[in-house]
């Protein structure tokens, strides 16, 4: 195997799998608007996808460290591929209930956190297997991964509009298939990428002790602290905007799905470009001011332009906006900066790569 092919497969594996999650980020919602005509229905479903996202990532970096990442990631893959497809099938079959819906979403949510982690926190090792520098191949993480929310996002709308919803979702579980298959062809080998061998055996008292190291760090570290808090906060009540509010303002506002693919995919767009100007430009600001200004752009402009506007192009404007706020906030965000501890999920580990806590 050649000293690139696992970075190039893990660059691949994740822009398949994140094309396949902005598929799900749009049909879903819009199967729910669909199905049930309902939007405070819509939004228990995207609350029952959300909670165990960030239940899992608070909580599954040492199993992810034990398991292996290369196993985490083709289950992660091949169990949110199984969950999607469930929901058109059941559908067709007449036998979809609501409460279903909600547990199909809750397990995608579930298991969705853990095989991304799994896949982000092995960039650092495959850059040095492959001799490439480490500022290059996050760079090289954070491009597909946009590029890839912004095209998969365009097309999951359009897809909508011309073949529904309930199509989508296939093709969105094959996406997951194809990642499930790019990490194991792969990945085989990579000794980061297999179940740790001088850790402990995870039991219950293990796991708390790991966790306990990881989030004591995380407590200690004010300022990482207060940003993982903020960003928490408001990332969960932008879920209400993505899950519920926008879809139902472009169905009923408009003009249907293929405006909500365009809005999503033109803050993808304008995400990376704000990342690539802050890369380029960023180091002749002050940090915090810019981080302050982006995260500011990134909700309320749009929130506001929705309420007050019924038409596609005020919006497009401020989500661009957003978009660029977004891509600055993150690049200055002083979590970027801040050193992770050392041992800080896998207590007593030796392995010279990042742990997998959030």
């Amino acid at each position: 195997m050649r000293p690139r092919t696992p970075l190039a497969a893990v660059l691949a594996a994740n822009t398949v799998s994140i094309s396949g999650n902005a598929l799900t980020f749009i049909a879903v919602p819009w199967f729910a608007l669909e199905t049930t005509g309902s939007p405070g229905k819509a939004g228990l479903v995207a609350f029952c996808a959300a909670v165990p996202v960030v239940l899992s990532a608070l909580a599954g970096g040492p199993v992810i460290d034990r398991i292996g990442r290369r196993r985490v990631s083709i289950a992660s893959d091949l169990v949110c591929g199984l969950a999607l497809a469930a929901i058109p099938l059941l559908n067709g079959a007449g036998l979809l209930r609501f409460w279903m819906l909600c547990a199909l979403m809750a397990v995608t949510g579930l298991f969705h956190a853990p095989g991304e982690t799994a896949r982000h926190v092995l960039v650092p090792d495959l850059a040095r297997h492959a001799g490439t520098p480490l500022p290059r191949a996050a760079s090289l993480y954070d491009a597909v991964s946009r590029g890839a929310r912004m095209t998969g996002a365009a097309v999951a709308g359009l897809l909508v509009a011309l073949i529904g919803a309930d199509t989508v979702l296939y093709l969105d579980a094959a996406t997951f298939a194809v990642s499930a298959l790019l990490v194991l062809a792969g990945l085989r080998g990579i000794p980061s990428a297999e179940p740790l061998r001088d850790a402990p055996p995870l039991s219950l008292a293990t796991y708390r002790a790991d966790l306990r190291e990881g989030y004591g760090f995380l407590l200690r570290t004010r300022l990482l602290l207060g940003v993982s808090v903020m960003v928490m906060i408001t990332n969960g009540l932008g879920q209400s905007w993505n899950g519920v509010l926008l879809p139902v303002h472009a169905r009923e506002n408009l003009g249907g799905s293929a405006a909500l693919g365009l809005l999503v995919a033109v803050f993808g767009g304008c995400a990376l470009l704000g990342a690539l100007l802050y890369g380029a430009f960023g180091h002749r600001f002050p940090r915090r001011p810019v981080f302050a200004v982006g995260f500011l752009l990134v909700g309320t402009p749009s929130h506001v332009t929705a309420a007050f506007t019924d038409s596609t192009l005020p919006l497009l404007v401020t989500m661009a906006l957003g978009g660029l706020g977004a891509g600055c906030s993150t690049r200055s965000s002083p979590r970027s900066s801040t050193r992770s501890s050392p041992r800080s999920c896998a207590a007593g580990s030796a392995a010279p790569v990042p742990r997998a806590c959030s």
